[in-house]
């Protein structure tokens, strides 16, 4: 039987998908990445932000944000342009090899104490060459399960690849406590990212040329001239399919008011919490809120589709966003360590259904030649926006991380969110 064959029986299910070999192969392909993803992470905030040999105030740690995110706006652009141009197939492998040069690169300056401008160029490196791996998968998935299976599909991926990198950040954790947390250990511990992108790279290469698309090239020659239309068409493309443009204003208010409550829960890790019996304060902490994050990311991922059968996208979504709003004044308010951690949870899970809601508007509703350029437009606007909204926060927040006026703040844009979305609908009463 052919894997197109394959594709066409396939129905939503863990097991069914997992039925399809070059589903099962492009997953797997994420999973590597994404767990160097996670090792890289976590293995640059201890250096950064938890190494003894080093300060950190609420301005450096807006800086390690900005070094995650701007590589999303800045490189994104150009990934969705090359992404419709290139074999992604192509992109996947050269993209995954060089960013286990830069994460060697960025883990030696670690090593030799740089700091500042070298190390956040190095590390803005390594994210900016992820783009094109995360972007590039996620353009891919339509070309290995049907179309109606795309949101089941979807969520299984995200979900699980999600997980991994939560696998891969307490890996890092584990690798620091044994190789030290100065400089030289976490430069041991950062480049074990290196395996994940080698190995990511190797799956990726197993795929036949042209599998994973484009199957139509419609692109500039001049790329600076390609990226201009990229954002331009991607624009378009977005305008003129409601549900996506809907689901981009509810994701704004999700990545304003989660960068916001981010950077005071690093704060408050860092400089007031305290070890309380099996919950941990510092790096450890942190390491615990990304396990009750990945919590929330694998119910979403597991309801998500449920839910959305049941009540409809534009219902999940409200939730979504009421449930986050609730999640940050109840359990956030009282900036203790066992209810931020639960608020990680729920808040986690409510942002990452939104995020699936939207991915599969994406993925069903902009045709293929368009959807590089539209999930480049989505990787800039919201992580500019989730890095404007932390760089805010930090010129006003306190070093300890308590305030109420932020996490207020933090609230009120998820309301607005949902007051956004419900416009959009309005203006558009057919989706």
């Amino acid at each position: 039987m052919t894997a197109s064959a394959q594709i066409q029986q396939v129905k939503p299910g863990a097991r069914a998908f997992f039925g399809i070999p070059g589903f099962r192969r492009l997953l797997f392909t994420r999973f590597a990445a994404q767990w160097s993803d996670g090792v890289f992470r976590a293995g640059l905030a201890g250096a950064v932000l938890f190494n003894p040999e080093r300060g950190a105030d609420p301005l450096t740690i807006a800086g390690g944000f900005a070094v995650l995110l701007l590589p999303y706006s800045v490189i994104g652009p150009f990934a969705g342009a090359l992404l419709d141009r290139w074999d992604r197939r192509r992109v996947l492998v050269l993209a995954n090899l060089l960013r286990g040069v830069a994460v060697v690169a960025t883990a030696t300056a670690v090593g030799f104490g740089l700091a500042g401008p070298v190390l956040f160029v190095l590390a803005l490196l390594v994210e900016g060459i992820s783009r094109f791996v995360g972007s590039g998968m996620s353009a891919s998935l339509p070309h290995v399960v049907r179309p109606e299976t795309i949101v089941a599909g979807n969520a299984l991926a995200a979900t699980l690849g999600s997980m991994v990198a939560v696998v891969g950040g307490a890996c890092a954790i584990g690798l620091r406590a044994a190789l030290g947390t100065g400089n030289t250990g976490s430069a041991w511990t950062t480049s074990i990212a290196i395996l994940g992108s080698a190995l990511a790279a190797l799956i990726a290469a197993r795929f036949a040329r042209g599998k994973l698309g484009p199957d139509l090239v419609d692109e500039p020659s001049d790329a600076l001239v390609a990226v201009a239309h990229g954002l331009a068409d991607g624009g378009r493309a977005a305008l003129s399919a409601p549900t996506v443009t809907a689901g981009f204003v509810a994701l704004f208010a999700h990545r304003a008011s989660y960068g916001i409550s981010l950077l005071l829960t690093v704060l408050l890790m860092r400089f007031s919490f305290h070890d309380a019996g099996p919950l941990k304060s510092g790096l450890p902490g942190l390491g615990q809120m990304a396990g009750m994050a990945g919590a929330g990311i694998l119910l979403a991922g597991f309801l998500t589709p449920r839910l959305v059968q049941r009540f409809g996208r534009h219902r999940v979504v409200f939730g979504s966003l009421l449930l986050a709003a609730l999640a940050q004044a109840g359990l956030g308010l009282p900036m203790l360590l066992p209810t931020v951690l639960l608020a990680s949870f729920c808040i986690t899970a409510a942002g990452q259904v939104l995020k699936l809601c939207v991915d599969s508007a994406v993925q069903s509703d902009i045709g293929d030649e368009a959807r590089g350029r539209v999930f480049a437009l989505y990787d800039t606007l919201f992580n500019i926006t989730q890095v404007v909204a932390v760089a805010a926060a930090a010129a006003i927040t306190p070093l300890d991380g308590h305030s109420i006026p932020l996490l207020l703040a933090a609230t009120a844009i998820y309301l607005l969110g949902g007051l956004g979305y419900f416009l959009a609908i309005r203006r558009n009463p057919g989706i």
